[in-house]
């Protein structure tokens, strides 16, 4: 049975430029004290699972420095601001990612990154209807466009290559959305 833990204390270890990093002091049903790491995402982020016009998928391939390796995911970024529409930064991450816009934008669905220890909130999009423009990266930005059919992005989850959580949840519920119809 789950009792009612008491958080105690917040405190600021780290004030970063996109994340926020706390030490929590949490009160256990036992009445013992323990600290527990806390991340807060106080803008949240949108990402776009973009549809070409042939089915495929488009991805970017980019370097992660958290794995210190290239991942393959969804166009995605941070809001602007805590009251950006989150349709709005899909749209703008799609553009500047990718070069491409989209004529059609539908929510798939939100979810919570990491629940364990942070609170980041992603709302992910599905773009239709793309036309092809020009990418705007940002200067510390280095992304490769690559097409997929859906069913091998759903082998590559499956096989382990693909992990980023986003990008999991995006593809699965596309490939949901698609049985539906």
């Amino acid at each position: 049975m789950v009792q009612k833990l008491k958080r105690l204390k917040r405190e600021l270890a780290h004030s970063g430029a996109i994340v926020n990093m706390y030490e929590d002091s949490i009160e256990m049903p036992n009445g013992k004290v323990v600290k527990w790491d806390f991340i807060e995402h106080p803008k949240g982020a949108a990402a776009i699972l973009p549809v070409l016009p042939d089915g495929r998928i488009l991805m970017v391939r980019q370097y992660r420095n958290a794995l210190d390796r290239i991942t393959l995911e969804i166009p995605a970024g941070a809001r602007d601001s805590v009251t950006e529409d989150t349709a709005v930064c899909a749209r703008r991450e799609l553009k500047e990612e990718t070069g491409y816009s989209c004529g059609k934008i539908e929510k798939l669905l939100s979810l919570k990154s990491t629940v364990a220890f942070c609170d980041e909130l992603i709302d992910v999009y599905l773009a239709t209807e793309l036309t092809k423009g020009e990418q705007h990266l940002d200067e510390d930005e280095f992304i490769d466009l690559e097409g997929y059919r859906l069913e091998d992005l759903c082998e590559k989850i499956y096989a382990g290559e693909i992990q980023d959580a986003k990008t999991v949840a995006a593809v699965m519920a596309y490939a949901n959305k698609r049985k539906q119809e």
